[in-house]
């Protein structure tokens, strides 16, 4: 895991992606953010950069290749699982099978979207300094 490297948000909706725009601005993290409307060019982002991004948002319904589909291909790439990811889900999509389907593939976290602003920036918030805190084997 790179604590400094780039945040991967994999996101269809420009609307949600100036919000979280927003959201990491007012929240001052420094790391990049790269945003992707589709789980391909996500895929296709990851296999051609030499960078080992610092964590994976991903909506989970998205066009091309949905969030679920991608976490497994990234979970059974071995180059890009020795990268140490972290892959989190960030979506409107709740209910039981979208949380047990999410969790089948070994995500590291599932939050909801929540509705408001300050609600939406307090998740990141926790999100980012959970992340923040961990070790992961390639940080020695």
């Amino acid at each position: 895991m790179n604590k400094s490297g780039t945040i991967i948000i994999i996101e269809d909706d420009p609307n949600d992606q100036f919000v979280l725009e927003e959201v990491f601005s007012e929240l001052a993290y420094p790391n990049k953010r790269m945003y992707f409307a589709d789980g391909l060019s996500a895929l296709e982002y990851l296999h051609t950069t030499p960078n080992r991004p610092f964590i994976i948002i991903s909506d989970i319904n998205l066009p091309k290749l949905d969030g679920l589909e991608l976490r497994r291909k990234v979970q059974n790439d071995a180059e890009l699982s020795l990268k140490c990811i972290p892959y989190v889900y960030f979506t409107t999509a709740i209910n039981q099978q979208a949380v047990i389907d999410a969790y089948s593939t070994s995500a590291q976290g599932f939050f909801v979207k929540p509705g408001s602003f300050e609600e939406i920036k307090e998740t990141v918030k926790v999100m980012m300094e959970y992340w923040g805190k961990c070790a992961a084997p390639n940080n020695f």
